[in-house]
């Protein structure tokens, strides 16, 4: 489990952020319990809490996948509407490079070595992603500030999406629950072209101040783009014999299919009903621990769904994932009732929608009540 539970951001140059404290964390909290409880499940079954052999087949299948279809793709070997199909199948496999693998590694879950895991997460930079930039913002700043408003990133993608109550309401902001998932799809495609570069020369991310950024990482970052591209832009262009059009047309549909699949799993797992947007008082205390912090702002849905177990990275178990991020993901399935259940004994919200979409519905709830309030 994080130890940020007592971890004070320093106030962030720049604007004016109340610093968050989290209470102390005690013999009988639930922070110190659920840890003790499910560190006695691995201890007792003998089970490590990194990638088991489901992981490891899941990988192999995924990045086959993910391989084939854009050798495929490029091999001239098929007709173009197979060629497009071929497409948004691999731009599924991409999302499932991002969701299982690369998140796990980056989260240093997937190998004991951190050496290892650094490894495995350069994946995320092949696919057209930033691991350093999502370190800050994932690891740091939304694991750390979860649904806080003004300290997690995450609630704050784009002014046009109104999506925790303290942000200024516009008239268009009625109609978000309609608009968002004509947004969704191109989220990935912001990655890749806008989203990381932006994200990686602010100095404030969130809670998180950065007065300089490191050589090494900015170079990292364009040559891991210049790969990106190279790979899944230029090449297909020279090789594929078909008009420029078509080919940039294939590109758009696999991150289509893409962008849609990583947004809406990040989505339910904080904006549904249910969940709170705390924050804290004029002297900074959040009134509990960090622990509670992320039960009060996590849900978990679709648990009994081995479709969603399998394709979902473990994001369908947002709660478990918060308080463990260091645990594999196939894990979480095993620990989930051990959560729950001490959850209960100190009277703490559990929260779960039952399938994958009644949790969209939920979601577009929220987005409706946020657009209106």
């Amino acid at each position: 489990m994080s130890n940020a539970a007592l971890v004070v951001e320093p106030k962030a140059k720049g604007e004016d952020l109340t610093q968050v404290i989290f209470d102390r964390i005690t013999p009988e909290s639930f922070q110190k319990n659920v840890k003790k409880n499910v560190d006695q499940y691995f201890e007792k079954n003998q089970i490590a809490k990194t990638a088991n052999t489901e992981m490891v087949l899941k990988t192999i299948f995924i990045i086959a996948g993910w391989a084939i279809t854009y050798l495929l793709i490029i091999s001239n070997l098929v007709a173009p509407w197979i060629m497009l199909i071929l497409a948004m199948c691999h731009g599924f496999f991409t999302a499932l490079i991002g969701l299982n693998i690369g998140h796990d590694a980056i989260h240093g879950s997937f190998f004991k070595s951190p050496k290892w895991n650094k490894r495995l997460g350069y994946l995320f930079n092949v696919v057209g992603a930033n691991d350093y930039v999502w370190t800050i913002s994932h690891n740091i700043v939304h694991h750390t500030y979860t649904n806080i408003p003004h300290h997690d990133e995450d609630l704050h993608q784009l002014p046009i999406m109104r999506m925790e109550p303290t942000q200024k309401l516009w008239k268009m902001h009625k109609y978000q629950h309609i608009y968002a998932f004509f947004l969704y799809p191109i989220a990935s495609l912001s990655w890749v072209f806008v989203k990381d570069y932006v994200k990686f020369f602010q100095h404030q991310l969130g809670a998180h101040y950065r007065e300089t950024f490191p050589r090494k990482e900015i170079f990292r970052l364009f040559a891991y783009k210049a790969l990106y591209y190279t790979l899944f832009l230029v090449i297909p262009l020279v090789v594929i014999n078909l008009p420029w059009y078509w080919i940039v047309f294939g590109f758009v549909m696999a991150h289509f299919v893409e962008g849609y699949l990583l947004a809406i799993v990040f989505m339910l797992g904080h904006i549904i009903e249910g969940t709170e947007y705390p924050e804290p008082n004029a002297e900074g205390s959040i009134s509990m621990t960090w622990a509670d912090l992320q039960l009060h702002t996590s849900a978990d849905f679709a648990t009994k769904n081995r479709l969603a177990n399998f394709l979902f990275g473990g994001l369908n178990f947002q709660i478990e994932h918060h308080l463990f991020p260091q645990v594999c993901h196939t894990h979480y399935p095993k620990i989930a009732p051990i959560v729950k259940q001490t959850a209960m004994e100190h009277g703490l919200p559990y929260l779960e929608h039952k399938t994958f979409w009644g949790a969209i519905k939920s979601h577009q709830r929220v987005l409706k009540r946020f657009g209106r309030e």
